[in-house]
């Protein structure tokens, strides 16, 4: 496959999707002759900085390929880590292109306004001589077992919320409630604190509250998150330290942490399999991802791989939110299973909802029909190219796959076929990594009671 004058090899294509171009394929294959020195640089709250070391050809006649490559590792590391400042040092004209890419009105303005909007300050690309050093901050959050905690989980469709005593559960409780299509906070408000209370009903006393939230979450306030939708901009004040305020109103001054639910799951996972490095990638309504590192730490970064390309081929996808394409929105969740169908000869009623029209395959995969099996197998070609260019990124040991897009024998597909594309194309990174579904004793941990495990008392 040529891409940009990039001869890109590929030898597991999904058999839905031929034109499928591998980012990370199109990555190694650029960098092959490529000589010039090009850094990268991404800051966020608190001058934490992610900082990429790289090379371009700086040529006229790759000079499109350059800035492609630039362009979509600026976009990786805005979704993987989050920042509102970028630093550029190398070529000036590609420095410029891809300032103007990010700047207001530009290709990529979504991610300038998303990003300002969550680090409160104003975006920007700056050309530098050389970039900042790198600096993390990871915090090391969860799994405390000791006192009386509650561990509340909020759903778009279901609030959950258990009772913890020194590590046991005693009480939990799931309690429908559509906080997506409400408008007033105190909907919301009201609903945490309600279930807050009914898990200290069954409690001798509460000495910690942890929360696992789908969102943008900094310094345990929402940034961004979807439960909130439909709240009006005038009433967003309430609607940040919502958790915060819960807590404190209800229980006074006791330790907190308000943390996003794909990082819940990957310590979830940490406390089932015993070990840290693990990355939780959740296919659902989106792509959900969660990671803790290998000292055992959150580490504070977005994590918002519904974002991160994965496809370099220019007729990839549209992501109707963001306006790009190629993201992993479209490949690693119920979208994707929508995307394929078609392909495989499968139709399905427009007027079905989107989680309709999952179920649909998923029984026609439960069947054994071979179109749906081509389907997740399209699916498990994504992901075992995705997963290798994960892996570069992050370095994690375990991934534990969930969502809906997982369950039975889709699932099962989508893992096998992974793991033969691992093993077939990245054999250093199959012999590295350890994807699985998750376990009877990771369902037993639950996400609510992971989340009671996230303050540390009297630190």
């Amino acid at each position: 496959m040529n891409h940009l004058g990039i001869e890109v090899p590929v030898k597991n294509v999904p058999p839905l999707d031929p034109g499928f171009i591998p980012l990370n394929r199109f990555n190694e294959a650029f960098l092959a002759a490529a000589k010039e020195p090009f850094d990268v640089a991404v800051e966020r709250s608190g001058g934490q900085m992610a900082v990429y070391k790289t090379r371009i050809h700086g040529t006229a006649e790759l000079f499109d390929a350059d800035v492609y490559y630039i362009e979509r590792l600026v976009k990786t590391i805005l979704w993987m880590k989050g920042g509102f400042r970028v630093y550029l040092a190398g070529n000036k004209a590609v420095c410029d292109a891809i300032a103007a890419i990010y700047s207001e009105g530009g290709q990529q303005e979504f991610d300038n306004h998303f990003m300002a909007h969550v680090f409160e300050h104003p975006f920007e690309v700056v050309r530098v001589d050389a970039v900042p050093e790198a600096k993390d901050s990871p915090k090391r959050i969860g799994g405390h077992m000791d006192g009386c905690r509650i561990g509340f989980d909020a759903g778009g469709s279901d609030r959950k919320v258990s009772a913890v005593i020194d590590g046991e559960s005693v009480y939990s409780e799931e309690v429908v409630w559509f906080p997506k299509i409400n408008a007033d906070p105190d909907y919301h408000y009201e609903g945490i604190v309600a279930a807050l209370k009914s898990a200290a009903a069954h409690l001798p006393r509460v000495d910690a509250v942890g929360v696992s939230s789908a969102g943008i979450f900094i310094d345990d306030r929402t940034m961004r998150a979807s439960l909130f939708l439909k709240v009006p901009d005038e009433l967003s004040y309430k609607v940040k330290d919502i958790y915060i305020r819960a807590i404190t109103d209800t229980f006074g001054d006791i330790p907190y942490s308000v943390i996003n639910d794909g990082d819940v799951s990957a310590l979830a996972g940490t406390m089932s399999i015993g070990e840290p490095n693990v990355l939780g990638i959740a296919m659902g309504t989106s792509e959900a991802v969660g990671y803790v590192d290998g000292a055992g730490c959150i580490t504070g970064w977005l994590n918002e791989l519904a974002f991160v390309p994965v496809d370099a081929s220019p007729a990839a996808m549209v992501d109707e939110w963001s306006g790009d394409i190629g993201c992993g929105v479209k490949y690693f969740s119920q979208d994707s299973v929508i995307k394929l169908a078609p392909a495989a000869g499968i139709e399905l009623d427009e007027g079905l909802s989107p989680a309709e029209k999952l179920k649909k395959v998923q029984g026609l995969m439960e069947a054994d029909d071979p179109r749906a099996g081509k389907v997740y197998e399209s699916i498990g070609v994504y992901l075992g190219h995705a997963l290798a260019y994960y892996y570069g990124l992050y370095g994690f040991k375990h991934v534990l796959l969930l969502g809906r897009v997982m369950s039975g024998k889709g699932g099962d597909l989508i893992l096998a076929r992974c793991k033969e594309v691992l093993a077939d194309e990245y054999p250093a990174v199959a012999a590295a990594i350890r994807p699985a579904l998750p376990d009877e004793k990771f369902r037993r941990v639950g996400q609510s009671a992971a989340a009671a495990s996230l303050p540390e008392i009297g630190g």
